[in-house]
């Protein structure tokens, strides 16, 4: 469905009476429903990646990796919903000896109804119709509808097309998804009353405008926005002193992977003073090519931001060039240096993000003035350390905790595995919420906690009857039982 056949409020009206048939599915329906749409979309992955890469140059291989991601992710949530923890199921038995006596209370998470979810411009398939987002919410039984990202609007429609109708041939409900598209539709579907939560990956500006939005509503919505990292890397010099050009190779491969256009890219890179790691990081970026960038409007901004970091006093061009024609000829690699002192001095500057294949070197003259900086940097997604066995790092990892949602160690923060541990999220503006948009527990942004007090047996869900009937993982009287 799309709005060239029904109108929003005629979307959102299916959705909620869909959204009502899937929370009383069983998850083992649920999950069939997901694996039928990941087998759909592996059997098109083909015809799919064609379209992706005419729209954004992202390359076959890259894009032909992403679809199988994409396809793992709707099979993980699968294996998360019928494994059962994810409902948190919670009996304690009445006690009528206590003072005061207890009730009987069985409590556990049920989905929050349909959700809105904003596809973002730098996967067209793990975060865009199919992604995580949609997952994960079609996992706990919410129905979605889909606001298509313009830049890869042919992908997203047929991509809808072809999750439309596996989830119809599979026996879901009509109305359980939806695609729509255009900025005053976007803007309409987050202010709809029938949308209970926003799942969105995008541009700050283009967030917090949606942000404010849901929370102004006369009946505030949760709002589950990523919208910007630095993803600073801390080097000790024990580190850099054991292995520069390893870090050097490690550090230009991730900071111009997919043309910087990872929301995991390096920006900020945090080093001891009087090193020629500048050179190292320069002589291993210089033969990295320029490439293509997602949409005009992104490779139009990327020259704005070089200029903006090189209009600096005391911001240096150790590697590139800032006149560069991104829409023409793609971007090519550019690094900086700078000192910690400068970005203490200028950080409304040096502490932006610029999307594209660029790093920031910053030169810091011991550990009080790197933890004084570091306390500037927003919150981001990632931080990484790279230090040396034995190193005394407690106060470095306390304080790297504190800004972001996953801590790295002798690593590079591109690339995010998809499974139960994962953390995709970190303190503002990395994202709205404390929640993970990646992984197992991506789910729990689409369920609120009910409790039941005694309550026949008759109106529980199964995870809460007596007998256990789903085998599933539980807390009974305070102490966990397995199945």
């Amino acid at each position: 469905m799309t709005t060239a056949t029904l109108s929003l409020s005629e979307l959102t009206a299916a959705a909620t009476q869909a959204a009502k048939i899937s929370a009383a599915s069983s998850d083992a329906d649920r999950a069939a429903w997901l694996t039928a749409v990941a087998d759909a979309l592996d059997a098109n992955a083909a015809e799919l990646v064609e379209i992706a890469d005419s729209e954004t140059s992202l390359g076959a291989t890259r894009l032909t990796g992403e679809v199988a991601r994409t396809t793992g992710q709707l099979r993980l949530f699968a294996r998360v919903i019928t494994e059962g923890s994810y409902l948190e199921a919670i009996v304690d038995h009445a006690d009528p000896d206590s003072a005061p006596p207890k009730p009987d209370l069985r409590r556990i998470l049920r989905p929050i109804g349909p959700v809105a979810v904003f596809s973002a411009s730098n996967f067209p398939f793990a975060f865009s119709v199919a992604g995580g987002d949609t997952a994960s919410a079609l996992a706990v039984g919410c129905s979605v509808i889909v606001k298509a990202h313009s830049g890869h609007l042919r992908l997203s429609e047929r991509t809808a097309e072809i999750v439309a109708e596996a989830l119809r041939a599979a026996g879901a409900p009509e109305g359980l998804f939806a695609l729509v598209s255009g900025r005053e539709v976007g803007t309409a579907l987050v202010q709809d009353p029938a949308i209970k939560a926003v799942g969105f990956t995008g541009s700050i500006p283009g967030g917090r405008a949606l942000f404010d939005l849901a929370t102004s509503r006369p009946d505030p919505i949760p709002f589950y926005g990523e919208l910007g990292s630095l993803n600073p890397v801390v080097v000790t010099k024990a580190a850099l002193a054991a292995r520069s050009p390893q870090l050097a190779e490690g550090l230009a491969g991730s900071f111009t992977l997919g043309a910087g256009q990872f929301c995991t890219k390096p920006g900020l890179v945090f080093i001891p003073a009087g090193t020629d790691f500048a050179a190292k990081v320069a002589a291993a970026s210089k033969d990295k090519p320029a490439l293509g960038m997602l949409t005009s409007r992104i490779a139009e901004a990327y020259p704005d931001g070089l200029h903006s970091f090189a209009s600096v006093d005391g911001v240096n061009v150790v590697s590139g060039s800032v006149d560069q024609d991104a829409v023409a000829n793609g971007a090519a690699p550019v690094v900086f240096s700078t000192t910690a002192a400068k970005v203490l001095e200028r950080p409304e500057k040096l502490l932006e993000e610029c999307f594209g294949p660029t790093t920031m070197l910053i030169e810091y003259a011991d550990r009080e003035e790197l933890s004084t900086v570091l306390a500037k940097v927003p919150g981001s997604l990632t931080a990484t350390l790279h230090a040396q066995p034995g190193e005394d790092i407690s106060a470095l990892v306390d304080q790297l905790s504190e800004l972001a949602g996953r801590v790295l160690f002798d690593g590079w923060p591109t690339g995010v595995a998809v499974n139960w541990a994962q953390q995709h999220g970190g303190p503002y503006p990395a994202t709205t919420s404390l929640f993970t948009s990646v992984g197992a527990t991506a789910v729990r942004r689409f369920q609120r906690p009910v409790a039941y007090q005694d309550a026949p047996e008759s109106v529980l869900h199964p995870a809460l009857h007596e007998s256990n009937p789903l085998g599933i993982p539980r807390r009974v009287d305070g102490d966990i039982q397995l199945p």
